[in-house]
């Protein structure tokens, strides 16, 4: 149905890694494959193999999960993007609220593992196929934004309450942008990072 590949860590597995839960929900206990540095493994790569046929308005959607943390969305695939490298942005682990309470769990035997989820689910209802790509979209509108309040703010003057600025503040900074993006080819870079 499926393989995945932990991207300079592993070799491609396929769905026997996982365990299956039920016939659309599959996990990969991630103490058997990295032990307690999960956290470590910052992408994965998934892709549908060739001879599975998954219906047009499916998804089968990737999750991460910390110990004691619910899963989070990392992104899917379907059959019009067959495979796809999601980051996987590990939850941070739940604080134990008192160390009677840590020591209780500890009593209980096996500590909770990192698992990867992937499951089956309808298309129109997943958010977002690539949540690392709308993530950095959103990092990169907000140093563009920034740039740009700090450029007006250097011209700026105080009318009040007002901030006031001259009126042709956008174009001249959108001038000097795309000149310096021109002449360096890393300064957009540089945004995104």
């Amino acid at each position: 149905m499926f393989g995945v590949v932990f991207p300079n860590r592993s070799f491609p597995m396929d769905i026997s890694a996982f365990s299956q839960i039920d016939t659309f929900h599959w996990l990969l206990d991630m103490n058997t494959f990295v032990g307690d540095a999960y956290d470590q493994v910052r992408e994965i790569c998934i892709f549908l193999l060739n001879n599975f046929t998954l219906p047009p308005d499916k998804a089968l959607a990737v999750y991460a999960q910390s110990p004691g943390s619910p899963f989070v969305f990392c992104g899917a695939v379907t059959l019009a993007r067959p495979s796809a490298v999601l980051s996987l942005p590990w939850p941070d682990p739940p604080s134990a609220a008192s160390g009677e309470q840590l020591q209780i769990a500890a009593a209980d035997a096996v500590p909770p593992s990192a698992k990867i989820g992937v499951s089956v689910e309808d298309l129109a209802l997943l958010p977002s196929l690539d949540v690392a790509a709308e993530k950095r979209i959103e990092l990169l509108a907000m140093k563009v934004g920034e740039n740009l309040f700090n450029f007006m703010q250097s011209f700026c003057g105080v009318d009040g309450s007002k901030l006031v600025v001259p009126m042709d503040i956008l174009d001249r900074w959108f001038k000097k942008f795309q000149e310096k993006a021109k002449r360096d080819p890393e300064f957009l870079k540089r945004f995104a990072l």
